[in-house]
C-alpha cells in the first residue's frame, strides 16, 4: 500500500549541498545584517555633560569663551567636532553658557569689549552681554545651553 520512498546517492548529495549552502549563507548573511541594520536600531544616546574647563577663568561680567572637543558618533562613523561656549557670571556663583553661533544665519559671533557687546560679522546682528538682541535681522537671542558647576569645573549638557 504506502510506498517506502527510498533516497539515491545523487538526491542525498543535492540535499547535503543545499543544507550546507544554507548554513554558510546564514553563517554569512546573519551578521552581515546586523552589521548594516545594527546602528539603525540602538537606542539614542542620552546627552551628557561635556567639561569646559575652570570657573575661575570666567571673569565677572565679562562673556568668556571656552573650546572643547567632543566626538560624535552616527552609526559606525566617528566625528570629532569643536564645541564653543560663551560663559558669565555676575556674581562668581551664578553661572550662563551662551552659544557662540548667530540665530540668523548660524555665523560665528564674537565679543567686542569696547563696547561690551556680542557683533556678528555676516549681516551686523548685534547681541548684548547676556545674549539679547540689540540690532540687526537677527529672529531671537542667543542659544542656551544648561550648565553645572562640580568641583570648580563648569559642564554643559550637550549630545
Amino acid at each position: 500500500m504506502g510506498e517506502d520512498k527510498e533516497i539515491n546517492r545523487r538526491n542525498f548529495m543535492s540535499l547535503a549541498t543545499w543544507a550546507i549552502g544554507a548554513l554558510i549563507g546564514a553563517g554569512l548573511g546573519i551578521p552581515a545584517i546586523a552589521y548594516i541594520v545594527g546602528p539603525a536600531l540602538q537606542r539614542l544616546e542620552a546627552q551628557e555633560w561635556i567639561r569646559l574647563g575652570s570657573a575661575a577663568k570666567v571673569e565677572l561680567g565679562t562673556p568668556t569663551l571656552f573650546k572643547t572637543k567632543i566626538e560624535r558618533k552616527t552609526g559606525w562613523i566617528v566625528n570629532e567636532d569643536e564645541i564653543t561656549v560663551y560663559v558669565l557670571t555676575e556674581d562668581g556663583r551664578d553661572f550662563v553658557a551662551m552659544s557662540n553661533i548667530c540665530t540668523h544665519l548660524g555665523c560665528r559671533i564674537r565679543w567686542v569689549a569696547d563696547s561690551g557687546q556680542f557683533f556678528c560679522p555676516c549681516h551686523n546682528g548685534v547681541f548684548d552681554k547676556d545674549g539679547g538682541i540689540v540690532s540687526g535681522p537677527v529672529p531671537r537671542p542667543l542659544d542656551r545651553f544648561e550648565l553645572k558647576v562640580e568641583d570648580g569645573q563648569l559642564y554643559i549638557l550637550g549630545g
